[in-house]
């Protein structure tokens, strides 16, 4: 029986467990010797993309010191993650022992750039080790590892009980295939059906429907006054954790709603949420193919036609950002609900199926607050996304709520396990847990039409990205741990929709007004009010002057005051209609038109 990997790539296996005969530099020491590990930029980065022996000869090794008796049943190997050299072994033998000093071959392989290999015996023992014994002929012995291993029963073994992480959830930990995805949300559909709906907002490009589902107290309507909240994952088809994470929060939610959970009934009371766990189903499709182990870095990372969605938006960024230069804003245009450029609507522009069908999405439904789930790293990044200075690969780049981005970042990151403990190791190349486990996006990399940067540009939502774990693709025996991981922070950054100020904006009649602009003094972005004229913005702490705005209307301000508790303060207003837009209504309600004035000058008090 196939064993799970031990953990080298989730982190599970720490750097003090890998071992090497030699090193080329500390860069590329055993520690690097990880399946998956991304390299840096440079070729004599510190935290370069493999284990490279310091002599290509066949006395090298790489050994992992399990701690305790395992049965080893396989192991995983892939050549240097690298822009500059190419470095794989292309053969090499397995060996295990108990006490690191007298060795036992167990298995010879071979290795073309990735290999899985599964021991034809099972062989119980403490240590492991590979011992490449030929390599590509123009590079160095270079390799990343997984091994394949269960752990013996051994009830004295203190250090694995310390590390070990369980879960009281009776929620499906596995993987779920495209047909077992729609099935599960039909099942929770079933258990509770007065607090959710399954809905589609469109088909991928091979025309499998991507579903959501909606957990409210009203499903399938929008209540004034009520914000409305969306989690997205799967953008990048193989980083598969957050499509699963989504589906276990949807049970969760529906468990602890029918158990009675104070905490569960007032957020599904209170808010309208929606969770799509699969954007990129045809991505996805083709990583869980060839499994959770050998699906690689990239494999599924984009649409069927080649499209990496998570960055397929209209750059609105560059409108915004010359229409400031130019002094435009806000005579000729708007800091908010920046309009898409025609050429991207156009049929032959390079957009993919499953964009449009989001960014229909993100304009029907008035969104407060979003978090899409990525894979691969573990921190939470904020707008902008793209740096402002041309050519500029990192920079920081804030928004005008950078302020409150940093704040719905952190309420994330530090209720997560791990993102902001200084003790973890880091998944590749950064330390983010040195920033909180929080970083700016365009001071990490640049990248123009993110879907946080259009989310907060075009509509009213800010929109964050959650990296929610090192491994993209977790083996199935990890989802109860990474649940555990995730659990607090999924809920805690859903509940920060409930901050800053909410309202509705009337006119004299007590009708809402729709798409009436809503400015905060001192905050260069405005926000509009939806159908109903309700509206939610997003403010940390203290006490504001807000201005409302409506064609036809005249403006109307008051302060309003946010307080520290989870809690949205209630800040309404009544507006009039100017005398111009009366006389306009009254013209056209009988068809007759203004009468002109005529021209009178007064001269020395003379007319």
């Amino acid at each position: 029986v196939e064993c799970p990997p031990m953990g080298l790539e989730t982190l599970k296996i720490d750097d003090f467990q890998l071992h090497a005969s030699t090193m080329r530099r500390y860069g590329l020491g055993a520690h690097r010797g990880r399946l998956n590990i991304q390299a840096g930029l440079y070729d004599d980065d510190l935290y370069d993309g493999a284990w490279c022996a310091g002599r290509n000869d066949p006395l090298q090794w790489l050994e992992v010191d399990a701690r305790r008796l395992t049965k080893f049943t396989g192991v995983i190997t892939q050549g240097r993650s690298s822009l500059w050299s190419s470095d794989w072994v292309t053969s090499y033998k397995v060996l295990v022992s108990n006490d690191s000093h007298t060795w036992v071959t167990l298995k010879n392989g071979s290795q073309d750039l990735v290999s899985n290999v599964l021991f034809p015996v099972a062989a119980v023992a403490r240590y492991i080790r590979v011992n490449p014994r030929s390599w590509f002929n123009r590079g160095s012995i270079c390799m990343r590892v997984e091994i394949l291993g269960c752990p013996m029963p051994d009830s004295q073994n203190y250090y694995h009980r310390r590390n070990e992480i369980t879960t009281t959830d009776n929620l499906d930990f596995k993987h779920h295939s495209y047909k077992e995805m729609r099935h599960l949300m039909k099942v929770v559909n079933e258990m509770c059906p007065n607090i959710t709906r399954i809905y589609n907002i469109g088909k991928s490009h091979s025309g499998q429907k991507l579903y959501a589902i909606e957990i409210s107290d009203n499903p399938g309507e929008h209540e004034p006054g009520e914000p409305e909240f969306r989690y997205t994952a799967g953008s990048h088809g193989n980083e598969v954790l957050g499509r699963e994470l989504l589906l276990l929060l949807m049970q969760f939610m529906c468990q602890e709603y029918l158990s009675g959970s104070p905490r569960i009934r007032h957020l599904v009371h209170e808010t309208r949420i929606h969770l799509l766990p699969s954007v990129n189903p045809d991505g996805y499709d083709k990583a869980l193919e060839v499994g959770s182990e050998l699906s690689g870095w990239s494999l599924g990372r984009w649409s069927q036609d080649g499209v990496d969605i998570h960055h397929n938006f209209p750059d609105l960024n560059s409108i915004l950002w010359e229409a400031e230069t130019k002094k435009w804003i806000p005579r000729k245009m708007l800091n908010h609900h920046v309009p898409i450029p025609e050429w991207y609507q156009s049929k032959n522009s390079t957009v993919a199926a499953e964009t449009r069908a989001l960014v229909s999405w993100m304009e029907k439904i008035p969104f407060v607050l979003g978090g899409n789930l990525q894979g691969g790293e573990l921190v939470v990044t904020f707008p902008y996304d793209r740096t402002r200075s041309q050519g500029v690969s990192r920079e920081q780049t804030p928004t005008p709520d950078d302020h409150v981005f940093r704040w719905l970042a952190f309420s994330y990151a530090s209720t997560h396990r791990l993102m902001t403990d200084a003790r973890r190791r880091v998944c590749h190349t950064e330390d983010f847990a040195k920033e909180d486990g929080t970083i700016n996006g365009a001071s990490w990399h640049t990248a123009a039409g993110s879907m946080n940067d259009f989310s907060y540009l075009h509509t009213n939502c800010f929109e964050l990205s959650m990296y929610v774990g090192c491994d993209k693709f977790p083996h199935e025996s990890e989802l109860a741990e990474e649940w555990e991981n995730n659990r607090e922070s999924l809920l805690v950054f859903m509940e920060q929709v409930h901050r800053g100020i909410k309202g509705i904006v009337w006119d004299m009649q007590g009708r809402g007004i729709a798409n009436a602009t809503i400015q905060v003094e001192g905050i260069g972005h405005d926000i509009r009010t939806a159908a109903d004229g309700d509206y939610w913005r997003l403010l940390n702490p203290g006490e504001y002057s807000i201005t409302v705005r409506a064609e036809g209307y005249s403006a109307s301000s008051k302060v309003c005051e946010v307080g520290y508790d989870i809690g949205a303060t209630r800040c309404d207003f009544t507006v009039s209609r100017t005398n111009l837009s009366r006389i306009k209504e009254i013209m056209e309600r009988y068809n007759k038109q203004p009468i002109r004035q005529p021209l009178r000058l007064e001269i020395d008090g003379k007319r």
